[in-house]
């Protein structure tokens, strides 16, 4: 099931089932990423590691510090993502199996809301 980013003004249907948010935290300035996947049309958080650590960005007791990003798994499972991109901070990068990452914009240009990350089909929590 491909992945749908959906803002109020377009939707971009990606061909994934696997798919890495990257992002840098606006006031510490560490990297922190994401793995996600699509399982019985929900998506799941599989991995999060994040390079660092700072204020609201403390890592769970299971986390592992290897070459100095904070590891874990918390199998999260959601319907949709509800991302905020706004244009004082930086982007989010979207990165693919294969493809490598690149900023969100270039998939879907951000309408200074929110971007919904959802699997296609699935029925938006928001009516979009």
């Amino acid at each position: 099931m491909p992945i749908c980013l959906s803002t109020a003004a377009a939707t971009v249907v990606v061909a994934v089932q696997a798919f890495t948010l990257g992002w840098t935290h606006s006031i510490e300035k560490v990297r922190w990423e994401e793995d996600w996947r699509v399982e019985a049309g929900q998506l799941v958080l599989d991995a999060v590691r994040v390079r660092g650590h700072g204020a609201g960005m403390e890592p769970p007791a299971d986390a592992v510090l290897r070459d100095g990003v904070w590891q874990w798994h918390p199998r999260g499972v959601h319907a949709e993502l509800r991302l905020t991109r706004s244009e004082h901070t930086a982007d989010y990068d979207w990165c693919e199996p294969g493809r490598g990452c690149r900023p969100m914009a270039a998939v879907l240009p951000s309408d200074g809301g929110i971007t919904l990350v959802r699997p296609c089909g699935a029925e938006p929590v928001d009516g979009r």
